[in-house]
């Protein structure tokens, strides 16, 4: 449990954008940083070394692993396979179990259930007739989503009529899929919360969160959630991160539906990395989600 001296080095899987602000945030804090990612990105110009290879290669990656003292991941479509190569070597966190959750949007919805925590009607789609008995269970309009590999409004689609239910399994590539039902919310706000080793939490300012065609375009600090509902946001945010045994930055998305509401609050979406809603804590804090996401995997 003792942490990380400085000059320690982090292994990120991904050179992304969200890698890069994650090593600036690291050399900071006199931490070097070496990442591993399947092509060239942007946090290659900031770290301290960078690997380029297929996360499919796990020999790759256990070698990578044993050159760093701890792994955590930049995005949430890392290979489970190439996360168990570098656990065998050295600590991932967060673990395994936070990328499994969140790398499938029915596995998501059934374990933030489990918590009995509120989330929209939903059901698993394998088949026109899947489709055709949800949408006779639920109504429409739904919304109709690939299990996997969806982001920023991709790999969805709306069904406003069931007539739609057969163009709309094409338009997703009759991938397999997640039927959700439409929640009616006043607005959507995220939790930004970290965990460390030791199970402290802490959590920032809850956002107001605004998309345009799926794509989030502005968060907005200080956000309307009531604060007896900001209590309950943080509250979900922390079942959710003990439930994983997370360690490091978790964004918890969820609707606010309204203060008279019977459940005000309606878990979205989880994703376990630093998040786009959070960006604005490197202007705003005194320490941004990026360092705090190091701190936490640095112990």
């Amino acid at each position: 449990m003792s942490a990380l001296p400085p000059g320690s080095v982090i292994g990120i899987l991904g050179g992304g954008q969200l890698g890069r602000m994650l090593a600036i945030a690291a050399a900071r804090l006199g931490q070097q940083v070496h990442i591993y990612s399947d092509a060239t990105g942007p946090a290659f110009d900031v770290a301290s070394r960078h690997t380029v290879g297929s996360y499919e290669d796990t020999n790759a990656v256990a070698a990578w692993a044993r050159e760093v003292d701890v792994v955590t991941y930049e995005f949430e479509n890392v290979p489970l396979s190439a996360v168990a190569a570098a656990a065998a070597v050295n600590p991932v966190r967060p673990g395994a179990r936070a990328l499994e959750v969140s790398q499938d949007r029915l596995v998501e919805k059934q374990f933030v259930a489990s918590l009995g925590l509120p989330v929209a009607p939903f059901a698993a789609i394998d088949s026109d007739a899947d489709l055709t008995r949800a949408l006779q269970e639920m109504g429409t309009p739904v919304l109709l989503k690939t299990r996997r590999l969806g982001y920023d409004g991709k790999g969805q689609t709306r069904i406003k009529t069931p007539a739609r239910a057969a163009t709309a399994l094409d338009e997703i590539g009759r991938a397999p899929a997640i039927v959700e039902g439409f929640v009616t919310f006043e607005y959507e706000v995220s939790v930004i919360l970290v965990r460390g080793l030791d199970g402290h939490t802490a959590s920032y300012d809850i956002p107001l969160n605004t998309h345009v065609d799926g794509i989030l375009a502005t968060s907005t600090v200080p956000g309307p959630l009531p604060g007896a509902i900001t209590k309950q946001a943080v509250e979900f945010a922390e079942r959710v991160a003990v439930a994983l045994e997370y360690v490091g930055v978790l964004a918890v998305e969820l609707f606010f539906v309204g203060a008279d509401a019977n459940t005000p609050l309606v878990v979205n979406e989880i994703a376990p990395r630093v998040h786009n809603s959070g960006h604005w804590t490197l202007d705003a804090c005194a320490v941004s989600q990026f360092e705090n996401h190091i701190r936490a995997v640095s112990g």
